[in-house]
């Protein structure tokens, strides 16, 4: 059953909108948080496993150090203050992906606490996030339902649980509530989202892949009337692992809301489930706060403890920011604003930085990665990084460009074939016969011909009128199957007309 919903136009006439994420980061330690299980994706159900894994009695768990060394840099990435103290804790409920029926987790006294990030949206306008805290804890399992129609708990025969996941590393980032952003809202929803997961990614402790849940995000929304400042009750649309899944559970969540209150009707704090199919969330469970999760100290681990010097030593080995990068890269490569700007929201940065790096300008660079390679890839609907083309595609391209060996209408046809899987370009060129033709005894014969066919066309050019050689230069590549050098082909067509160009 579907919800009603205003138009979102007219939700934000009436509402102003607050929001807060959670968002999970799944850490690519070789090992699990609190045990020695591998921590691995993909491996056949319930093998890496202990009996720390699954809560068995008498079991006691061990505090992975590369785990918490990771949530140092992330905090310090994101600008929080590092507990010199902190403490773990049992987070109390029960799930079947819980074998404990408690989640060890961080409360009161979390790794890092008190930061911000600026978040810049696709027109540049900055919003500054703050972070209200980053903790650690461990991943709970997996639950596979088995029955249903579209594999959701409702409507399933029996639900499957693979404990693999069980007691994976995860940071929680929890950001303080965000007010101001107005219709802007979804919008900013997947730039933060997408700028956390630029700085995990960035500082290499997570490998950041959404489709495999290593990001995931719980979205709070609540409403407030337009003029008044008191925040209204929140949902939870938990563990959307995706961008654009983000932007839109946030937008519907904010048309559901003002829908609820417009019908004089009381919203209900819950959680809630996005789907994608349907564009839709669902209802899930009532809300509990955190006094309904009894915590209480973890009493089988010693506290975290932190100093300056080994703080200092985790910080010098940070990377370079994401932000920073992008506007040194930006002033590097002499981009516009505009430009830089749709080279980041295509995701191309990465891949122009390499092929600059293997030796193309710049300018080369961006024309490929933003053009024909950026629309065999709408095409194929698959990422820029995923058709196959590589830095040194596109520096072998511009190689034979160069040296005048094909033009850029063969080379874009010579780019499909390299992604098609025949080969480097240079294979592709000697084994189809694409070179260009500039021999000119072969020229000469295709210029004749057209201007045989073209007579009135050839009085033009030599009354005086030049730039009337482009429709011979057209004829010539024709009959050339494109292949001819257009540049030999003008110079000949000239010669042989008797007119100086």
């Amino acid at each position: 059953m579907t919800d009603d919903i205003l138009s979102f136009e007219e939700a934000m006439e009436k509402y102003d909108p607050v929001l807060g994420f959670e968002v999970h980061v799944e850490l690519n330690t070789a090992t699990k948080m609190f045990d020695a299980a591998p921590n691995a994706f993909g491996d056949e159900a319930n093998t890496n496993i202990t009996p720390v894994s699954l809560g068995l009695p008498g079991v006691l768990p061990v505090v992975n150090g590369k785990a918490v060394e990771f949530a140092i840099k992330l905090g310090l990435a994101l600008g929080c203050d590092i507990a010199p103290v902190s403490h773990f804790a049992r987070k109390n409920y029960f799930y079947p992906d819980t074998p404990k029926n408690f989640q060890t987790s961080q409360f009161d006294e979390p790794i890092a606490e008190n930061g911000s990030i600026d978040i810049e949206l696709e027109d540049g306008t900055v919003f500054t996030i703050d972070i209200e805290r980053a903790h650690m804890e461990e991943d709970a399992g997996k639950l596979t339902h088995k029955g249903g129609a579209a594999g959701r708990i409702q409507g399933a025969d029996f639900s499957l649980v693979d404990y693999n996941r069980s007691g994976v590393p995860l940071i929680e980032i929890v950001t303080r509530p965000i007010v101001g952003a107005g219709e802007r809202s979804p919008e900013l929803a997947r730039a933060y989202v997408a700028a956390i997961r630029e700085i995990v990614k960035n500082l290499g402790i997570s490998d950041a892949r959404m489709e495999r849940g290593n990001v995931r995000c719980d979205a709070n929304v609540s409403l407030m009337p337009k003029g008044t400042t008191e925040f209204g009750t929140r949902s939870e649309t938990k563990n959307v692992n995706s961008l654009r899944s983000v932007e839109r559970a946030v937008r519907y969540e904010i048309q559901r809301h003002a829908a609820v209150l417009d019908a004089g009707e009381k919203v209900v704090q819950e959680t809630r489930h996005w789907h994608e199919d349907t564009r839709s969330t669902t209802s899930g469970r009532p809300k509990s706060d955190a006094d309904d999760y009894r915590y209480f100290p973890e009493p089988d681990l010693v506290p975290v403890v932190t100093d300056a010097e080994w703080i200092e030593r985790l910080r010098a080995e940070l990377p370079e920011p994401p932000a920073e990068r992008r506007r040194r890269l930006k002033a590097d490569w002499g981009f516009s604003d505009e430009e830089f700007r749709d080279v980041v929201n295509a995701g191309a940065m990465d891949a122009i930085e390499e092929t600059i790096a293997a030796g193309a300008p710049a300018a080369v660079a961006r024309k490929w990665w933003m053009g024909e390679i950026a629309r065999i890839a709408k095409e194929r609907e698959v990422e820029l990084t995923e058709t196959g083309a590589t830095a040194q595609t596109v520096l072998e391209l511009n190689k034979l460009i160069d040296a005048k060996k094909i033009n850029d209408k063969i080379a874009r046809q010579v780019l499909g074939f390299v992604i098609d899987g025949e080969g480097e370009p240079a294979e592709i060129v000697e084994k189809r016969g694409l070179a260009v033709v500039s021999d000119d005894g072969a020229l000469t014969t295709a210029i004749d011909e057209a201007l045989a066919a073209m007579p009135d066309v050839a009085d033009k050019i030599r009354a005086g009128k030049v730039q009337a050689a482009g429709a011979i230069v057209g004829q010539v590549m024709k009959a050339t199957r494109g292949q001819a050098d257009a540049g030999r082909v003008r110079e000949l067509i000239l010669e042989k007309l008797g007119v100086e160009g």
